[in-house]
């Protein structure tokens, strides 16, 4: 008999309540195991994967169910065999759909090269598939065949598109003090966050006015922002508020992170994918939901950006007190008095 080269997980799951068995199911497959039968699912003996199968384990049992996790091997030769086809087969039929996604976006591509392509949008759906071909390669166990031609076939489609324009030039913070800044009314993420980075980082007294595009008339001396043709809007695939962190040239990780959370919520693309994205998604969704005044939003949107801002410095290394970053005194400027 061969040495045990198989973990087993075996599970019996009660009819209620009814979404444990397909979260089961969805965990296993998202970490690449192959079902042998409804409640028997194998994975290739690798120590990493043993804590991730117990925590599925321990999940399956939290909700009242029996699951148990065996090391085993197999007398036949040739199911060892067939097991490795599974995964592979898998893998395969993974790999195949991406470069399937991935050939008729350029397709799109080539039809649209008479006129300028959507560049933000390609270039999303370019990151989201990077994400997606490393999350396969995690558990690729067998080396698919299919690989090879899935990755030159992202790399042929990354070559076509054309390089990210550069950053428009640094503003200079001195032409932004005592402006009033305009967007459009029914603020939400991304002009919540560029609203708290103008008072935060630019101009603590700086006005603020919420306008309804097509109806209100803007003034000649008025910044608009996150607004079709605004002095600070989404640029390729970059949200308002990263447009703001780029172009005014400030440097600090702390920020940097926050921009980053602030652009997968806004742009919903999964570019960056920091844990704590989903968790202030669901609190910024209910202070909208609690709040359909612009100004409440705008209070209770500053006091969040600030803590998390705060959250971020305390475990990345931020420029020190007295930088650009925190002004002369050295201390957060205040947030509060958000009225326009």
């Amino acid at each position: 008999m061969s040495e045990p080269a198989w973990y087993l997980l075996i599970h019996q799951i009660p009819a209620k309540p009814l979404y444990l068995r397909a979260k089961i199911r969805k965990r296993l497959a998202s970490m690449g195991a192959v079902a042998l039968k409804d409640a028997v699912y194998v994975m290739p003996a690798r120590k990493p994967l043993l804590p991730r199968l117990q925590e599925i384990a321990e999940e399956a049992r939290s909700g009242g169910a029996d699951a148990y996790i065996l090391l085993a091997s197999f007398v036949d030769a040739g199911t060892r065999e067939a097991l490795i086809d599974a995964f592979r087969g898998q893998r395969t039929a993974d790999y195949e759909a991406l470069a399937q996604d991935v050939r008729a976006w350029t397709a799109e591509l080539k039809r649209r090269s008479h006129v300028a392509p959507p560049e933000g949008a390609f270039r999303a759906r370019l990151a989201r598939t990077n994400k997606r071909l490393s999350a396969i390669r995690e558990i690729d166990f067998f080396d698919s065949p299919a690989r090879g031609e899935a990755e030159a076939t992202l790399a042929a489609f990354e070559s076509q598109l054309r390089p990210e324009p550069a950053a428009a030039p640094a503003a200079r913070h001195h032409q932004l003090v005592g402006r009033t800044w305009v967007t459009r009314r029914g603020i939400q993420v991304d002009r919540i966050a560029s609203a708290w980075f103008i008072r935060r980082f630019l101009d603590a007294k700086a006005r603020l006015r919420f306008i309804d595009p097509g109806v209100d008339e803007v003034q000649p001396e008025e910044i608009r922002f996150d607004m079709v043709d605004g002095e600070f809007t989404h640029e390729g695939d970059r949200c308002t508020f990263e447009t703001l962190v780029l172009r005014t040239g400030i440097k600090d990780p702390a920020l940097t992170r926050l921009a980053e959370v602030v652009h997968d919520m806004d742009i919903k693309d999964g570019k960056f994918g920091h844990p704590e994205t989903s968790g202030v998604q669901q609190l910024l969704l209910g202070m909208l939901m609690a709040n359909h005044d612009d100004e409440a939003r705008l209070d209770r949107g500053f006091a969040l950006f600030d803590d998390l801002y705060q959250s971020f410095r305390g475990r990345l290394r931020s420029p020190p007190p007295g930088s650009a970053v925190d002004g002369p005194s050295g201390k957060a400027r205040p947030l509060k008095g958000g009225r326009t």
